[in-house]
């Protein structure tokens, strides 16, 4: 059975980096299986429980809250991984926020693509307000390099942030606050949204952190931002190849 879903998803790998092969050791399932469950519940609108019925239906007895260790221990590795080999963002960036519900409370993801739809990156913080705006706007320079341009609607937080941010610059960023321009990042959101639902909520910030940067993860795959991908390797191969 083990062989069979080998071959039909083609998850790899016999050589792992040191960091993922010591977690998979000690959680004693199956790679194929516990690699499977983790891109199936980032990529598609599946709730633990699903998970836990279809690979009982393979023939693998793997509880729910098992998956969720899986997810939990994997995703920040996927996502290091991932972030080595993320292709160039666009210099225009479209920055929004959009809300999520942990413990019953909304909180708030930050996240911005380029002109082109592509993804710049994304923060999960639990207020909406200036040193919340200012961690996202400094984070995501960080790890894509300076924009010529951001683009922002009329919230006074990010504003606020990103002047703080150009008094410390030689070169200001050019801050727009357009409400229409920002259109394509608002549409991206559904891509994200779509795939929580199922999970009716997340009980703990630091678990919906890094559920969520799975799913970014996923969702910048399928918009072909990996390196080294491959003209025929599907958004699977890609996601698997990470542990390469």
């Amino acid at each position: 059975m083990t062989t069979t879903m080998a071959k039909t998803t083609k998850t790899p790998r016999t050589t792992l980096p040191p960091g993922i092969a010591k977690v998979l050791k000690r959680l004693h399932y199956p790679l194929d299986v516990i690699l499977l469950c983790v891109r199936w519940y980032v990529a598609y609108s599946l709730s633990l429980r699903n998970l836990e019925e279809m690979m009982a239906e393979r023939g693998f007895e793997v509880d729910h809250s098992t998956v969720h260790r899986w997810v939990i221990k994997l995703v920040p590795l996927f996502e290091k991984a991932f972030r080595k080999r993320k292709r160039p963002i666009g210099k225009s960036w479209r920055v929004d926020e959009t809300y999520i519900k942990v413990k019953g409370q909304w909180k708030y993801l930050y996240r911005a693509v380029d002109k082109a739809g592509k993804t710049v990156d994304f923060l999960l913080r639990a207020y909406r307000d200036k040193a919340a705006a200012r961690r996202y706007f400094e984070k995501a320079i960080d790890q894509n390099g300076e924009p010529e341009t951001i683009t922002v609607d009329k919230s006074g937080a990010n504003l606020a942030a990103l002047q703080v941010i150009n008094a410390e610059r030689e070169t200001p960023i050019k801050i727009r606050q357009v409400k229409y321009l920002n259109n394509v990042v608002e549409q991206d959101h559904r891509a994200v949204k779509r795939i929580i639902k199922p999970m009716m909520g997340f009980k703990d910030f630091r678990c919906a952190r890094i559920i969520l940067s799975g799913i970014e993860v996923m969702h910048m795959i399928r918009k072909g931002q990996m390196k080294d991908a491959g003209i025929q390797c599907t958004a699977a191969e890609q996601f698997y190849s990470l542990n390469a």
